[in-house]
């Protein structure tokens, strides 16, 4: 396919590793960068040999694609201007802060005929890959998802921060919205939940319990999937999964299933290129991030809830 330019918005950590992806992409031109900083905008755009611009107005006409990595509260704001520049776009995970900019973002692409992909990085983990290839009739999901404490992404909750990844992950294999949702979070070094716990419970008896936490003394990125006869063992960060399978005569199997290791980020990117280039929906549309993000701000009204409780029990006792 002809080499698609694009554009990274915002040179932080995220950005930083569009950038590296994006130059080494042989599907893509690397045109330029654009952050609020227009010294680090300089020195991303030294270090990856392209163009700084200004405004995101300069882009038009200029480039085919963006990346969007800005702080969540601006991916709406950002997103559809530049959608509505004719612009097609990748925006990091989540899609936006708030449902109504969810929205905007989506119907937004939708008017005006663009591509906008999501960047839930985990569904192009090989070995999430592998694991949904084999995934028929869910029923049980554990999922832990811990992270040592980072002064990053502290504009938003620990659930829009990391439980989000798994939350994708969840209701793509589930095939659908849970009918409840029970949750509990709390604050500990930020003044936003650091820590939070849920249970969800889907139409035809599928449970999810998921644990993150950005509080954690180690790094953990774990799955754990049972479905009738199986159970499944994934591990994010290995990239690795293996299936445990009872046959015949009660005897267990054991087998890694077959994963061909690859940097997600990558692999993300091109997926996006190749629904540039071809015009066919991503693998992860907007749609789905709407619908992750609608979970996790259900999952953060009912944390709210259990903290009033918890307060009301405290005050109580004094």
């Amino acid at each position: 396919m002809n080499k698609i330019r694009v554009a990274v918005i915002g040179a932080g950590v995220f950005g930083r590793h569009h950038l590296r992806v994006l130059s080494q992409s042989l599907n893509a031109t690397l045109v330029g960068v654009v952050d609020a900083d227009p010294e680090r905008a300089a020195v991303a755009a030294a270090e990856h040999n392209c163009l700084t611009f200004a405004t995101l107005g300069e882009l038009q006409g200029n480039v085919d694609a963006a990346v969007v990595a800005t702080p969540t509260s601006l991916h709406a704001e950002v997103g559809c201007e530049l959608l509505e520049s004719g612009i097609d776009v990748l925006v990091e995970k989540p899609i936006a802060a708030d449902l109504a900019s969810a929205r905007r973002l989506v119907d937004t692409a939708v008017e005006h005929k663009r591509i906008l992909q999501v960047g839930h990085l985990e569904r192009f983990n090989p070995a999430v890959a592998a694991l949904r290839k084999i995934t028929n009739v869910p029923l049980f999901f554990e999922i832990h998802r811990l992270s040592l404490f980072s002064p990053r992404s502290l504009d938003v909750d620990v659930v829009l921060d990391l439980m989000i990844h798994d939350l994708d992950i969840v209701l793509d294999l589930a095939g659908g919205m849970p009918e409840e949702i029970r949750a509990a979070g709390i604050s500990i070094l930020s003044d936003k939940v650091d820590i939070a716990n849920v249970r969800l419970s889907f139409p035809g008896g599928c449970i999810a319990n998921l644990t993150a936490s950005r509080v954690s003394t180690e790094r953990v990125r774990k799955l754990r999937l049972f479905q009738p006869h199986q159970y499944i063992s994934l591990d994010y960060q290995k990239q690795e999964a293996v299936a445990f399978t009872v046959g015949g005569n009660q005897q267990i199997g054991f087998q890694p299933l077959a994963v061909i290791k690859e940097e997600p980020l990558r692999l993300e990117v091109e997926s996006f290129l190749e629904a540039v280039a071809t015009r066919r929906s991503p693998l992860v549309p907007g749609a789905d991030g709407l619908r992750a993000l609608e979970v996790a701000r259900a999952i953060l009204d009912k944390i709210e809830e259990h903290s009033k409780i918890v307060t009301e029990r405290l005050q109580s006792l004094t």
